[in-house]
């Protein structure tokens, strides 16, 4: 007797009266179903589409599968959004260079690049569920661990590796989440899936504002360790991702995978409990499961089985291991055969080109305004020239000041703060400094003579080709120090908060339309819709004019960013989905990096060559995207 038909599960193999491979013929069968079932029954992807709409219609909010799939996305987007809050602060509390910040700024991408093509050629061969699980349980760990590290290396490490995990959720989560989802409503939830990265970038703006600026939450002892709150942030982000990883511990393997590798039995037993969740929930307990049998596709891969008695336990996973990897670098390879190889050079493009446009983007516009402070600030800088000080007590704040050629002669600076100060040939006689915190403040060509120096942060570096006399150091402050009001400005909150919630409305129109109108109209429309909004950015004169243009950009381009997810998912199919997804999101972090780095080198200098290159990008990826062909009414392969 089969063995699963103790739990009545119907034999993988038993032909029933003819109708091997079909859904049971059930209440409400529609006429698309019966046609089906009437011309290409013997079909796969045909059998699990019938198969799932006898599951019953899946409203997202009811389905507990569904609804935590969805919500695995959230602490990534939360995850990824997060630096631009922290990396002020960061900077300064240890000590950063221009250099060393600029990598820290990318090595997340860096991480996520990798992890994307790691983890989704792993879900095609090991399981979407067990892999997302393993990725955010990488991601919640490491990021842990990072709010902690005090030392910029392994800072910097730890944020790789949580990055490594981040660049895992993305793809698996809409891999698996398509796999749920019926034809006629798969575009339009993967769409409201999209929503999530909207809400994580919502509350990541919420929870900075009001974590970070409170610096009386934090704790430290003595120099060596410092938890200041921007710390207590990171770690406040990593436990939505906690939370998910907790759900995923109950949640189901997909059957379109367990189908895929054979394992016919399980696929079943989930696809019964999907059934009878979703009618359940529609008040209609009575309905019965009646799929007679689920036909399983032929295999690429053969299962190798190692007895237990067969080498030492390292030995057999080192086969398990080479085995898992070369299976795995096969399947990558996979994409590039003829009749994938068109399609998947036209996804790179569209991919790359959006993704170059946006994250270059979505660096220039924040630093954009902070250039054009900057420039502000600057306009009010006071200059005093050739003054001559003596016998005076410098108890008050000196901000945004040159002093050039000036004589300070038994001077006292005592317990004040020095802002964006530079002194410029100048000479400091008997002096004394002592409880000085400087933020910008620089000494130049001057000279210093029998001065003392007590618990200040004033490092010899700060004094460039000085001329030092009987000048000295007594307990000089270690390390960097924040500034507590200056790297909080709320319009860093403000920035992001409002670029979030841009998209929503984006967000609602894609989801509406995504089967209406077909994903190519809706890529394409939306790049070359980006691409003309990006011509106002010549008007960009002010931080209210960037913000505008910044809402604006943001809100007609989600609308591509839902498509090309959407059809990256129904392009491919089943053994190749997650690979390809993963290839794709990677070459998207690539571009990434690259972007990050040209427009930030370019702020300040032209707004010419980011707008052009924004423009020519969306314009390339919009009109390659209208020769992709239409999925909205194709069957997952």
């Amino acid at each position: 007797m089969y063995e699963g038909e103790y739990q009545g599960i119907p034999h993988p193999r038993r032909d029933q009266g003819g109708q091997e491979g079909g859904a049971g013929r059930g209440q409400g069968e529609g006429p698309r179903r019966r046609h089906r079932r009437q011309g290409e029954r013997t079909s796969w992807p045909n059998q699990y589409e019938a198969i799932m709409e006898d599951c019953g219609p899946r409203p997202l909010p009811v389905d507990p599968v569904l609804r935590d799939r969805a919500g695995a996305s959230w602490p990534t987007a939360w995850s990824a959004m997060w630096w631009g809050f922290v990396l002020p602060s960061a900077e300064k509390d240890m000590c950063l260079s221009n250099a060393k910040k600029g990598m820290l700024g990318l090595i997340v991408y860096v991480g996520m690049m990798v992890g994307a093509i790691v983890w989704g050629g792993l879900a095609d061969k090991t399981g979407r569920r067990q892999c997302l699980v393993t990725a955010l349980a990488v991601h919640c760990v490491f990021a842990f661990l990072s709010s902690f590290a005090q030392g910029y290396g392994f800072f910097l490490f730890f944020r790789l590796c949580s990055g490594f995990g981040i660049g895992g959720s993305v793809p698996i989560v809409y891999t698996y989440y398509s796999e749920f989802l019926t034809m006629d409503k798969r575009g339009e939830h993967l769409s409201w899936l999209c929503m999530f990265w909207m809400m994580g970038g919502l509350y990541a703006s919420f929870t900075a504002w009001g974590i970070i600026p409170h610096y009386g939450w934090g704790i430290g002892m003595g120099t060596e360790f410092q938890f200041h709150t921007w710390r207590v942030f990171v770690l406040v982000c990593a436990l939505p991702a906690i939370g998910s990883l907790v759900g995923l511990m109950f949640m189901p393997e997909s059957p379109r995978f367990l189908l895929e590798n054979a394992k016919h039995d399980e696929a079943w037993m989930i696809l019964k409990q999907v059934h009878d969740t979703n009618w359940r929930a529609k008040g209609e307990p009575e309905r019965v499961f009646t799929v007679s049998q689920i036909k399983t596709p032929t295999q690429e891969d053969e299962f190798i089985e190692i007895q237990s008695s067969t080498g030492t336990a390292f030995q057999r996973w080192m086969v398990r291991t080479m085995t898992l990897v070369k299976q795995v670098m096969r399947n990558v390879m996979s994409l590039a055969s003829a009749d994938l190889r068109l399609t998947g050079l036209f996804m790179a493009i569209i991919w790359f080109t959006m993704a170059f446009s946006y994250y270059g983007l979505s660096v220039w516009f924040p630093d954009m305004i902070k250039y054009l402070q900057y420039e502000e600030y600057e306009s009010k800088v006071k200059l005093f020239h050739r003054e001559k000080v003596e016998n005076f007590h410098f108890n008050f704040s000196l901000e945004n000041q040159v002093h050039r050629e000036g004589e300070y002669i038994n001077d006292k600076f005592m317990s004040i703060e020095i802002k964006y100060v530079k002194f410029e040939d100048s000479l400091f006689e008997n002096c004394y400094f002592e409880d000085i915190s400087s933020t910008q403040t620089f000494f130049e060509n001057c000279t210093i003579k029998n001065t003392v120096f007590y618990n200040t942060d004033l490092w010899k570096e700060k004094f460039i080709d000085c001329i030092m006399d009987n000048a000295t150091f007594h307990h000089s402050k270690k390390g960097c120090h924040l500034n507590f009001q200056e790297e909080n400005d709320i319009l860093i909150y403000l920035v992001s908060f409002l670029g979030s919630l841009a998209v929503l409305p984006g967000n609602i129109i894609s989801a509406l339309f995504m089967d209406k109108i077909g994903r190519i109209n809706m890529i394409g429309g939306s790049m070359l819709i980006s691409a003309g909004c990006t011509f106002f950015l010549f008007l960009s004169f002010s931080e209210a004019a960037i913000i505008a243009w910044q809402c604006l950009f943001c809100g007609t381009s989600v609308a591509a960013w839902n498509g090309i997810e959407v059809i990256t998912v129904e392009l491919y199919p089943t053994s190749k989905r997650a690979t390809a997804f993963g290839v794709l999101n990677g070459l998207c972090k690539l571009a990434a990096i690259l972007s990050s780095s040209i427009f930030a080198s370019l702020v300040g200098i032209t707004k010419i060559i980011p707008i052009l290159m924004s423009f020519s990008a969306l314009v390339c990826g919009g009109l390659l995207a209208l020769k992709l062909p239409e999925t909205r009414e194709k069957l997952l392969l």
